[in-house]
């Protein structure tokens, strides 16, 4: 059940957080940027994309920087970048599939942010990701294949995160409800009333 929440119960959330940051994290196609600007805009935070923000500090897309640099070098910006980013919240700030592979992004994210990771099941990401071309771990001859190796390996590590939630197809402000009432849960506990919880 989605269960609806009220205005007090955002307000209490926002207090609760105080400066720290919802980082979102997931394997492309999860809906990170979708949901997370959603959630920031239900919480009346700034939405920041890591990915963006890198882009824009290196001048290039991605995918020029894995093609020019090697995924190593984006990985050392990625983690600068999400470093510098994480001192200025708070915010939602979606991240790029690999950033919380990295033990010291996840030791920033875990000092200054609540993770929320977005697990989504193998068949919906693969869905999402062929609407688009511009994936350079993609790039290969058996698309599916390099997708679920990527689950073996990373989501032992996301397990790690603050927040699961289970996403699916359905329209996102569900899962962002979702998201809310889990932060409610965890930031809260009991202690933040939600005067619509239990209405459709």
């Amino acid at each position: 059940m989605n269960l609806r929440v009220s205005p007090k119960s955002i307000d209490q959330l926002r207090n609760r957080l105080g400066v720290r940051s919802i980082v979102i994290i997931g394997l492309m196609g999860a809906g990170k940027t979708t949901v997370g600007r959603r959630l920031a805009e239900r919480l009346r935070l700034a939405f920041i994309d890591a990915d963006a923000e890198i882009e824009k500090a290196a001048g290039q897309t991605i995918a020029e920087i894995f093609a020019q640099h090697g995924e190593p070098y984006f990985r050392d910006g990625e983690r600068k970048v999400i470093a510098r980013l994480l001192r200025s919240g708070p915010q939602v700030l979606a991240t790029g599939g690999g950033a919380y592979m990295s033990e010291e992004t996840r030791k920033a994210v875990k000092e200054g942010a609540i993770s929320v990771w977005l697990k989504a099941p193998l068949p919906l990401l693969m869905k999402r990701v062929r609407r688009r071309s511009h994936r350079p771990l993609l790039q290969a001859a058996d698309p599916e294949e390099v997708m679920r190796g990527l689950m073996e390996k990373r989501y032992p590590v996301y397990s790690e995160a603050d927040i699961a939630i289970e996403t699916r197809d359905v329209p996102h402000n569900i899962i962002v409800n979702d998201v809310i009432n889990a932060l409610i849960g965890y930031v809260c506990g009991n202690e933040c009333s939600n005067e619509e919880a239990g209405k459709a």
